[in-house]
Parts: structure tokens; sequence; C-alpha cells
């Protein structure tokens, strides 16, 4: 199996990461995993495997040299060895680098949660109850009976679904 940097050398270094629920292998020859500083922790640029090779150097180019988080002083060259952020803040102060990977990553730039269906079940019904309830008092004062027994029957209706 050849070194999946250099192209030439035989690997025998396999590193193994699961991404998503795919595993991603990069299999890597002696002298480009010294290189790359895997058997120095301290200088190997996890980031690159995190978020594909070169990802640490698309950060480099992008993300003026010496830039520090004001919150935790953490730097751009702590997240290529680490793949991690310091603290909420990185995202702004490094944005410039990361967005275009985390483009990558993801479906967007921003974290819309998820809501059980459960929940989005109860809302959507006590939203209706409460437009009903509003409906109601408006056709009690505006003197329109038929069409308050009809919205009374519909909140009973809503309200025996629970």
């Amino acid at each position: 199996m050849l070194c999946d940097v250099c192209k030439t050398e035989t690997a025998s270094v396999f590193l193994t990461q699961i991404v998503d629920g795919k595993m991603q292998k990069v299999n890597m020859c002696e002298g480009c995993s010294k290189a790359k500083g895997v058997a120095d922790p301290t200088g190997f640029a996890l980031a690159d495997l995190l978020l594909g090779m070169g990802a640490a150097q698309q950060l480099e180019r992008t993300t003026p040299e010496g830039k520090r988080c004001p919150q935790c002083g953490f730097t751009q060259s702590e997240f290529k060895k680490t793949g991690r952020l310091g603290c909420s803040v990185c995202y702004g102060t490094f944005s410039e680098g990361l967005e275009p990977m985390l483009k990558g990553m993801h479906k967007g730039l921003k974290h819309t949660g998820k809501c059980p269906e459960r929940l989005q079940r109860t809302q959507a019904r006590d939203n209706a109850l409460r437009e009903l309830h509003a409906d109601l008092r408006h056709a009690v004062v505006s003197e329109r009976y038929e069409d308050a027994a009809s919205l009374r029957d519909k909140i009973k209706a809503l309200e025996f679904e629970a």
C-alpha cells in the first residue's frame, strides 16, 4: 500500500477516523509521518486529518500569522496542532479561515438545532388552540353565534386529541 502523501513509498503508519458515520483512512510512509509530526503528537497537524489534507495550510493562507484569540489567547498554530479551538470567541477570531472548512464539513455555517417530533406536534396543537380561542372570542363579540358554535366544536375536538 502506497503512502497517501508522497504516493511513492510503502505506507507503514495507518490512521483511521470515523466522521459522520464514514470511515476515513490516511496511510503514510515513515518519512511522511515524521514530516507531518505523527511521531511527535505536539507537532502533528490534527486539523489536516479532521478537516481533510491541506486544511491547516488553507487556514494559514487565510488567517494572518500571529493572530490570537482575545479571550483565551489561542493561536492559529495551536489549532493546526490540536484540531480544536480554545473557546467560542475563537470561531469569530479565525472565521475567515474556518468558514470554507466548515462549509465543506456541514450543511451550513449556523447551527439550527433539532426539535423532537412530539414537541413539534404539541406546539402546533397549542398554537391552533390559541388561534381558535381568539377567533371564538371575536365571533361572540361580533354576535356570530353559528360561527362561535363551530369554533367551540373544533376546540373541543383538538382538546380531546390531547
